[in-house]
């Protein structure tokens, strides 16, 4: 009989770095929200890819980032833990930006912890000359002593190779801890919320998306056609973001909505009818009870 083998590899980094991107392109499936905006992801979300006899788990965390609220205060402590619990890191850095204070903390822990370090720098199709990368790989080679510094487009797919041999070279002789045919764990209406938020994130101005949670309060296919209807609600915290995410006319919810369809029906194979709502929930990023009904607290 064939040993198998697997990984648990986290995703750490600063907001804005591109590690939901890169689970996406790892896994070849969009299961993280991925926006410009920062703290786009607010939980562990893991994705699972099975090739061969190894079965590689990546698990995204929250951008590192100061805490302004009770659910960025979560959103940290989740991405600080993260990245001690999983046999490797895969710390992602913006390799078009200057390392910040938050990335050298992090990687001094990881150093000091003698935990597997896998430094992806990112973004490197955004660099002109790639030669200018290399003053920061020799600094981070000598001051952390990773295991491998890897060069990536996660937008592109580029350097997507490189990292699964590494992590194939870091796995262990193991059970498979997940169906080889099972590319995450989260819940379909989680994966549904997500979608729609990416949307919110996407189409909406600055501030309001930080302020958005999104429930699925249906999911259901037809008994007798090939339709899913599902039933979401937006929750914002003002009546003033209420009117930006509804907008003039209904104008701004119905595009969010068209959009979010298109994904879903490409996502599920099948055609989706989605009714989208708007309600009030002021200050629930604040409010420990909300947080965790919305499922965003550990």
């Amino acid at each position: 009989m064939t040993e198998t083998k697997s990984i648990f590899l986290t995703l750490s980094g600063r907001t804005n770095a591109g590690k939901s991107t890169l689970l996406n392109a790892l896994i070849g499936e969009k299961i993280a929200s991925v926006s410009s905006k920062p703290q786009t992801t607010r939980t562990r979300i893991t994705g699972i890819l099975t090739r061969g006899n190894t079965q590689y788990v990546f698990i995204d965390t929250p951008g590192l980032h100061k805490p302004k609220n009770k659910l960025s205060g979560y959103m940290l402590k989740t991405a600080e833990t993260s990245a001690t619990d999983a046999d490797a890191v895969l710390y992602v850095i913006d390799c078009t930006k200057k390392l910040h204070e938050q990335d050298e903390i992090m990687l001094e822990n990881l150093a000091k912890k003698k935990i597997s370090c896998v430094i992806i720098l990112n973004k490197i199709d955004l660099l002109q000359d790639k030669s200018a990368m290399m003053p920061l790989m020799l600094r981070l080679e000598n001051q952390y002593k990773p295991y491998a510094i890897i060069p990536v487009s996660a937008s592109e797919q580029d350097g997507l190779k490189e990292i699964l041999a590494v992590a194939e070279e870091l796995a262990q002789p193991s059970v498979h801890f997940f169906p080889d045919d099972k590319f995450t764990d989260q819940p379909e209406r989680v994966l549904v919320a997500e979608i729609i938020r990416e949307k919110l994130l996407r189409l909406l101005n600055e501030e309001v998306p930080h302020g958005i949670a999104v429930t699925i309060e249906k999911l259901q296919e037809r008994q007798d056609k090939d339709l899913l209807d599902i039933s979401a609600v937006i929750y914002c915290e003002r009546d003033s973001h209420k009117g930006i995410v509804i907008g003039k006319k209904g104008s701004m919810l119905k595009k969010i909505a068209s959009s979010a369809r298109r994904d879903l029906e490409s996502f599920f194979e099948i055609q989706v009818n989605l009714q989208c709502f708007v309600k009030v929930k002021e200050d629930w990023r604040n409010r420990e009870n909300l947080i965790r009904s919305f499922g965003l607290s550990e």
